[in-house]
């Protein structure tokens, strides 16, 4: 598979310098280089909000740090979770004194590392919290939902976190709210093609010609199952079926929506999918509010897509339209 880079083992830190050179507003920092941090530093008396995760997944993560969103993020290699020292260093970046709010997929390597990072972290009286992304249906039942995976529908956490944060909010309270965010969204994605490692002698996955894969994560873990491609309105409808069968208990009658693209798959289809997104939703009674369709959270160059629905009550949604900037997702009331 033909990439622009030059080696495999530099991939990694070369777009991360990439990155910080286009965006001023973050910096590079840690003791690997391997935490973005917003370049203002933190804010004194603030709520810091962290993530952190495996390379190849941009913007997730680390394109997600500025205002209204991440503090500060700590990044793995390519598909791996960020050592130990920079989650470290990526709590500290984003610490004001106020406690930090830890906010991550929920992967095991990922989870291991912060909880050893916290606990050294306690003998420096810096506090932490911690809220696991589990917005994946595929990957759990509804009655073991907290061992779903964090996918894409993780953006939405950040965003209420990170607005919850910026009014002033104790860590306590930024905790509760982004919890409650974060059980109130369900996404599931469908692959079309893999994607391949830099390095690596072969795709993450393999699919026959015209199959596709429905549930199968960003890693490339696998979904629910194979069937042959269908019609884009056709295929939208079998994932709202399924997101629609999930509701959150408490689901009122607003939704913002996310039709993301896995890396590949080009906008012009996402319009496609959320023009029938959209009419099935009308024909639910539910009103959309603020729809995102991009490449918000992709798997380098997978092709393929996710939906995520995020069900609103009136301070989440008040949340949700709070001003957050960043290089990819600005919001402006």
């Amino acid at each position: 598979m033909k990439k622009l880079i030059n080696r495999p083992g530099d991939y990694v830190d070369q777009a991360l310098d990439g990155l910080v050179a286009a965006h001023p507003a973050m910096i590079r920092t840690g003791t690997a280089g391997r935490v973005i941090a917003r370049a203002e530093g933190a804010r004194k008396g603030k709520v810091g909000v962290v993530s952190g995760g495996g390379f190849g997944h941009l913007p997730l993560f680390c394109g997600y740090v500025g205002q209204g969103l991440l503090d500060a993020c700590s990044v793995g290699n390519v598909f791996e979770g960020p050592n130990v020292q920079s989650c470290i260093d990526a709590i500290k970046a984003a610490d004001g004194g106020a406690g930090v709010l830890k906010l991550f997929g929920n992967y095991g390597g990922d989870r291991m590392n912060f909880e050893m990072a916290s606990e050294m972290l306690d003998f420096e009286g810096i506090e932490t919290t911690t809220v696991l992304g589990t917005d994946d249906i595929a990957s759990a039942a509804p009655e073991e939902a907290q061992k779903r995976r964090g996918v894409a529908g993780i953006l939405y956490a950040y965003k209420i976190a990170g607005a919850i944060a910026e009014r002033g909010a104790a860590l306590a309270e930024v905790t509760e709210v982004t919890a409650r965010a974060n059980a109130r969204v369900r996404t599931i994605g469908v692959a079309l093609a893999p994607c391949q490692v830099p390095g690596a002698e072969r795709p993450t996955f393999t699919l026959p010609e015209g199959e596709i894969e429905l549930g199968m994560g960003i890693h490339g873990e696998p979904g629910i199952w194979r069937t042959q491609m269908m019609p884009a309105d056709q295929l939208a409808d079998e994932m709202l079926n399924r997101l629609l069968a999930d509701l959150p208990a408490d689901a009122g009658g607003k939704v913002s929506v996310l039709v993301n693209s896995l890396g590949a798959t080009p906008v012009e289809e996402l319009f496609i999918l959320y023009r029938r997104v959209r009419e099935r939703l009308d024909q639910e009674g539910l009103q959309i509010v603020q729809p995102m369709i991009g490449p918000y959270v992709t798997s380098m160059e997978m092709a393929g897509a996710s939906i995520s629905l995020f069900h609103l009550d009136e301070q989440l949604e008040d949340l949700l339209r709070d001003p957050a900037d960043c290089p990819f997702w600005s919001v402006r009331r």
